[in-house]
């Protein structure tokens, strides 16, 4: 019966090495998908600020074209006050004139001002093409190192995989069904040792029949609280000590059912 949990505990301990790799693998993937994110991120600034650039471009053709109709209105009407006679008439060309002046001076301004506005963007735009340039150059060895490591970290879970495919032919059916179904709704270790009459897994303390009942070995017995399987492991005075003191013998570990 102890070895029969023996095998368990092995197996546990290959599932334990693969939950880890697992765990980096996806880590090691989030870190891809930041960088892939951050390039994604610059591209689309660089997107906006074009789309920004080539508005501003364009309402910079139109100010530019009303400033020239606005020109010609004002050649024209002042080609028109030098041949009028009347006072009146030539009063109201004027107003005509200034108001249009006015009208021109405004729309250079805002010309100037867009001007001023798209230069600023290209400025931004160039900033941004720079980054994704050298983005592209420190994160391409970066990625390089992290697709290799997801290789590696496959290629060893697959070693395990198979070492534990193998060893999981070896062990009591019934047991490792409890086992797996343990492990697929924890993720940790699920075959734990009871240490100063407290779950290993849990950390609770348990009564003093429960641990009797473990040190048995006569059954499986789970831990009441978090659903764990127990086992005992004995503890034997230190060689060459004649104190009190005492530790865990790895080697000699007794597993018990």
């Amino acid at each position: 019966m102890r070895e029969r949990l023996k095998v368990i505990l092995d197996i546990q301990e290959l599932d334990m090495k693969m939950i880890r790799l697992i765990r980096l693998r996806k880590d090691r993937g989030k870190e891809l998908h930041h960088i892939a994110s951050l390039r994604s991120e610059l591209q689309e600034q660089l997107k906006e600020k074009e789309v920004d650039i080539n508005s501003l471009t364009l309402e910079i053709n139109q100010k530019e074209t009303t400033i020239e109709e606005t020109k010609a209105k004002i050649q024209k009407l002042e080609d028109k006050q030098s041949s009028v006679k009347k006072v009146d008439e030539f009063n109201a060309l004027n107003q005509e004139i200034t108001t249009l002046e006015r009208e021109k001076a405004a729309a250079s301004q805002k010309t100037s001002d867009l001007i001023d506005q798209k230069n600023v963007e290209e400025e931004i735009l160039q900033k941004i093409k720079d980054s994704l340039q050298e983005s592209a150059e420190s994160s391409q060895a970066l990625e390089e190192e992290i697709t290799s490591s997801i290789q590696s970290i496959n290629e060893e879970g697959r070693a395990l995989k198979k070492q534990r495919d193998a060893l999981a032919q070896t062990a009591d059916p019934e047991i490792r069904v409890i086992y797996e179904r343990l492990l697929k709704n924890k993720k940790d270790r699920v075959v734990v040792p009871i240490e100063n009459r407290t779950c290993s897994g849990c950390h609770i303390a348990l009564t003093a029949q429960h641990e009797n009942l473990v040190r048995r070995g006569e059954r499986i017995i789970f831990c009441e609280h978090c659903s764990r399987i127990h086992y005992w492991l004995d503890i034997q005075p230190e060689e060459g000590k004649t104190t009190k003191r005492r530790r865990r013998k790895s080697a000699s570990a007794v597993y018990v059912l």
